[in-house]
């Protein structure tokens, strides 16, 4: 691991969850990309640095989804998204994770993630998850603008 300290820093780990690792994912799959996320954040627990977990949900009638102004518009699957289409990927979760959802690409926005982060004195946030270019970088940026 880089060279920083894991008593100032976190682990977020960002939409690994049933219905976006079990795409089809490249270049790696959702279960290369879980696996990761498990060891990781087994290590950052063993070191006693907070892992969280964000994940997107919406309501059942989607009234909570990006208006299509601000985003392309999600269409609503015939019959709703699965059951279990948000919840956490099995195995992931452990008590003593932070489990905050979000409603959006990113979640320094509208969520408690800056909260939980400055709460307990968190300096360094490693990031993760499964597309780099989305929900990871969307993070990255706002979280680098709110610590400097």
């Amino acid at each position: 691991m880089p060279d920083f300290d894991l008593r100032a820093a976190a682990l977020v780990l960002i939409d690994l969850q049933n219905g976006i690792v079990g795409m089809p994912l490249e270049p790696r799959s959702g279960t290369t990309t879980l696996a990761t996320g498990k060891s990781l954040a087994g290590r950052f627990r063993a070191a006693g640095a907070p892992v969280i977990l964000l994940r997107v949900a919406f309501a059942e009638d989607f009234a909570d989804r990006p208006p299509p102004r601000v985003d392309q518009p999600m269409a609503r699957p015939e019959g709703g998204l699965p059951a279990d289409w948000s919840t956490l990927a099995e195995g992931l979760a452990q008590p003593t994770d932070i489990v905050i959802i979000k409603r959006q690409w990113g979640a320094f926005y509208g969520t408690e993630l800056d909260l939980q982060l400055r709460r307990r004195g968190v300096r360094t946030i490693v990031l993760g998850g499964v597309a780099t270019n989305f929900g990871v970088e969307i993070d990255g940026a706002p979280g680098l603008g709110a610590w400097l």
